[in-house]
């Protein structure tokens, strides 16, 4: 099994930046695919981007292609997604997620296939 831990999530204006962190216990996390979601209010957790277990193959949602880029150290058991320029609609509630990939090196991008989630981070965009 794996814990994931989210952080760096907070308000920020229109155009700004920001830069969310999840931290995963466990020392197979290089065995993981891992994924970012978000869910705004009254609506359905969507996929934001996603990156392969090797960090070869990454994924991005058309809304945010361009302005967010993901990464992992899988050294230090932590997957990054650096957001810029940052719209309210960008505002949610933010999921790291993680499914074990015991074979090949893809980026997964459907939310029914992940098994771990942690808790969220909050990340408000205003106008």
């Amino acid at each position: 099994q794996v814990q994931l831990v989210e952080s760096g999530g907070g308000l920020v204006q229109a155009g700004g930046s920001l830069r969310l962190s999840c931290a995963a216990s466990g020392r197979t996390f290089s065995s993981y695919a891992m994924g970012w979601f978000r869910q705004a209010p009254g609506k359905e957790r969507e996929f934001v981007a996603a990156i392969s277990r090797s960090g070869g193959s990454r994924a991005f949602a058309g809304s945010v292609k361009g302005r967010f880029t993901i990464s992992r150290d899988n050294a230090k058991n932590t997957v990054h997604l650096q957001m810029n320029s940052l719209q309210p609609e960008d505002t949610a509630v933010y999921y790291c997620a993680a499914v074990i990939q015991s074979r090949g090196d893809y980026a997964r991008t459907d939310r029914s296939q992940y098994d771990y989630w942690g808790q969220g981070t909050q990340v408000t965009v205003s106008s």
